[in-house]
């Protein structure tokens, strides 16, 4: 082998290792995160998430659940680097030290309303005003909401519409908005969900109709925000997904998945 043949040959060895240096240096550095969040965001917050691991190169673990919860899940000492909840749901484990108290510290998410959904090829009611609302509830064979944050709501829209009475023997009450969505996917008659608008767009595409959010004056805009805990893991590198979610891109991503902007405190 001559003097030219060995020195590139030691030249493709010495970048060989440098990569492969580099490979084990990027995995040493990976941090794994744990994130737990409530489901109304989901469809924004997962390719979020995806593009922050694409380019740090952490581990994003993600969970779901109701607002209540995850204050539960979080108060009884589960363990998470990061929580996305409703603002009151931060501060009262704010309160009981196991999220960041400073709101400057916080990301906001966005607001999501709530929206009807009617099974794939269903005919879909009109849903424009709250009278109309009334007299499609009414014609309704079945109702399905959830129990938590969403489904309060829409028994205060029960209330106030003065019908109650007559829908609930024909409602169904299911854990979570995920559930209530699977269950109308897969329903029959003339059966109406409700929930987060967002949910019901997550199974546009295996045929769930959004019928439309709820008329503005029945309308529940719920903000969701994000907070490290007090003892993240890897402290570096849920600032670094903190930042990363409030960032350009993903608030875009945000918006796509409708997911409305807070709007900006006035002067």
């Amino acid at each position: 082998m001559n003097g030219g043949t060995t020195a590139r040959a030691m030249l493709r060895s010495v970048a060989l290792f440098g990569g492969l240096f580099a490979g084990l240096l990027q995995a040493a550095l990976a941090a794994e995160i744990t994130v737990l969040s409530a489901g109304a965001v989901e469809p924004g917050i997962r390719p979020a998430l995806a593009a922050f691991e694409t380019a740090s190169g952490h581990h994003v673990t993600l969970a779901f659940a109701t607002a209540p919860q995850i204050r539960q899940r979080i108060e009884a000492g589960a363990t998470h680097d990061m929580v996305i909840a409703p603002p009151a749901v931060l501060d009262a484990l704010a309160q009981a030290s196991k999220v960041v108290a400073d709101r400057s510290q916080r990301v906001v998410i966005g607001r999501v309303g709530i929206g009807v959904a009617v099974r794939p090829g269903a005919p879909l009611p009109d849903i424009s005003s709250a009278e109309s609302l009334k007299r499609e509830l009414l014609a309704a064979d079945s109702l399905v909401f959830n129990r938590p944050t969403t489904g309060l709501h829409f028994e205060t829209v029960l209330k106030r519409l003065g019908i109650e009475p007559e829908m609930s023997p024909k409602a169904t009450r299911l854990p979570d908005g995920a559930s209530v969505m699977e269950h109308v996917l897969h329903g029959h008659g003339r059966e109406l969900g409700v929930g987060a608008t967002t949910e019901i767009l997550l199974l546009r595409g295996q045929g769930l109709q959004l019928v439309g959010p709820l008329p503005a004056d029945l309308q529940n805009l719920t903000t969701y925000v994000a907070a490290a805990t007090t003892a993240p893991a890897e402290p570096g590198a849920a600032r670094a997904l903190l930042q990363c979610l409030g960032s350009p891109a993903a608030r875009a991503g945000y918006a796509a998945a409708g997911i409305d902007a807070e709007p900006l405190p006035k002067p």
